[in-house]
């Protein structure tokens, strides 16, 4: 559907990219109005991100035209972008931390007075830029200290700082909480009422219905169409980017939990302010949900269960028997694998590729003497495992870095199951993917469960704690307060749960 209105602050005119052995951009065309918060949503690898880099000058366009206040441009790097008012928040925040706000803000532009940085113009600089954004910072707070959601509002108002007359913002709510959210909205709102243009990168789609003017969907590099927010629903959405009806968000459940496999009794950390008195058992086949609140110790938790965390009481049964994880390999040796919540901090090998990511955490059980081992054997376990899970890779030997998150989070999935586990943990599993990569990695659970595996999963989305598991276990502020099952489960008692504790 194209829209009427032909003033546009922004035109991308027929945008084309590839890489080797992958065509990222074929003719893409988006159209951007001032004073609007322009949505583009797509599945992982629908090229989303590449189109914005070739906007940003990240990239160069192998052909088309941007048009920006009514002139062809052609950004050769980020600097001409950020010159000519355009600005980009990337996923990753990657701030100076030991640095203070207003620092990171006009850091490479620092005031100059007499030779030497002029603190105090700095200051007040900040103080009437952060007035402007109602953002309550103080300039000289050390950018380490803050939260995350505080570090965005500094990203932004180093934007707006360049007089930025567009804002891409690429998954920027991933790691906030409801709370922030709905600052960071307001801090958008703010933002369109002086006419800046908000060009909005998002899995979510209640939170762009909430925020966003219009939708472009993308697939497969390609523009599917063009929406007023208002004219789609949540439906149509999620069928325009996956390319198919999705009647159900979930996999039919073929599993049937099975006798009592683990048993967690009293589990405690060290650390008083964590998890404490924790107790609760998994079948085997089973799908055991794990809900809470940010803060509600249920990563210290299962890192605890892989060793990753100590512990000052509790007992650990698997099969009858009494075990002891101190470290991951403990857990390795006793059937646990663990997929972590920081894929790209704590999974990934970023440098590696795809047959490397998988094989490694079999390293010592493949290598042969002085370390050497067989290419061949790795190279098919890989495959096997690629082959398995649907991996999307041009090869093997892709780096993993140049995946979407779907995809690596199934090349985690696969390293993990190369241990050959009994018991997988399961930590946000579908954080930062779209709907259909998160549909594949719902089957592969489903299969996973099927297999008789015992799977502990967490989630922040209660939709799909609910889709998923076969009983759920709630905590608040490090405590258990609260099981689910059957007709039980429901978003309004797993929240009165989740809240428990709190006052």
């Amino acid at each position: 559907m194209e829209l009427q209105n032909a003033d546009y602050v922004l035109e991308m005119r027929d945008i084309s990219k590839a890489f080797p052995g992958v065509q990222a951009l074929k003719d893409v065309t988006l159209k951007v109005r001032p004073g609007s918060v322009h949505a583009i949503m797509g599945e992982n690898g629908a090229g989303k991100s590449t189109l914005m880099k070739c906007l940003f000058g990240i990239y160069t366009r192998d052909s088309g035209e941007i048009i920006h206040n009514g002139k062809s441009v052609n950004y050769s790097g980020t600097l001409d972008a950020i010159k000519d008012h355009i600005a980009m928040i990337h996923q990753e925040l990657h701030p100076e931390p030991h640095l203070s706000v207003m620092e990171n803000i006009w850091l490479g532009r620092l005031p100059i007075k007499h030779g030497i940085v002029d603190f105090k113009k700095m200051e007040v600089d900040t103080k009437k830029l952060l007035s402007r954004l109602k953002v309550n910072l103080n300039p000289k707070d050390i950018v380490k200290k803050l939260s995350v959601s505080h570090i965005q509002s500094i990203e932004i108002a180093k934007a707006v700082s360049f007089d930025a007359q567009v804002i891409i913002m690429d998954e920027p709510t991933s790691s906030l909480t409801a709370e922030e959210v709905d600052q960071l909205f307001a801090l958008i709102r703010d933002l369109k009422a002086t006419d800046v243009s908000i060009l909005y990168i998002s899995h979510k789609i209640d939170e762009i219905k909430r925020i966003a003017d219009e939708v472009t969907i993308m697939r497969d590099g390609q523009v599917i169409g063009n929406w007023p927010i208002n004219d789609i629903s949540e439906d149509m959405i999620i069928s325009k980017m996956v390319g198919r009806d999705l009647t159900n968000r979930f996999p039919p459940r073929t599993h049937k939990p099975g006798e009592v496999y683990m048993k967690v009794e009293g589990y405690s950390s060290i650390h008083d302010n964590s998890f404490q008195d924790v107790s609760f058992e998994l079948r085997r086949g089973e799908i055991l949900g794990i809900g809470g609140l940010i803060g509600a110790q249920r990563t210290e938790l299962v890192e605890s269960l892989f060793g990753l965390r100590a512990i000052k009481a509790g007992r650990l049964v698997l099969n009858g028997k009494t075990v002891t994880i101190r470290n991951p390999q403990d857990a390795m040796a006793n059937e646990i694998a663990l997929l972590t919540e920081d894929r790209k901090g704590q999974g990934i090998f970023s440098i590696l590729s795809v047959a490397e990511n998988i094989y490694i955490a079999s390293y010592a059980k493949l290598a042969k003497f002085l370390g050497y081992i067989d290419a061949k054997v790795c190279t098919e376990i890989a495959g096997r495992r690629v082959k398995q899970l649907n991996i999307k890779t041009p090869s093997l030997r892709t780096p993993i870095n140049s995946l979407s998150g779907g995809n690596q989070q199934k090349t985690l999935i696969g390293r993990g199951l190369e241990t050959e586990p009994t018991v997988l943990l399961l930590d946000e599993p579908t954080r930062g993917i779209d709907v259909g990569a998160k549909y594949e990695i719902y089957k592969i659970i489903e299969d996973l469960a099927r297999q008789s595996k015992c799977v502990i999963f967490i989630s922040s989305e209660m939709p799909e704690l609910i889709g998923m598991a076969d009983r759920i276990i709630v905590m608040c502020e490090g405590r258990k307060t609260g099981e689910l099952t059957g007709s039980d489960i429901s978003e309004e008692r797993i929240l009165k749960l989740a809240t428990k504790f709190m006052v």
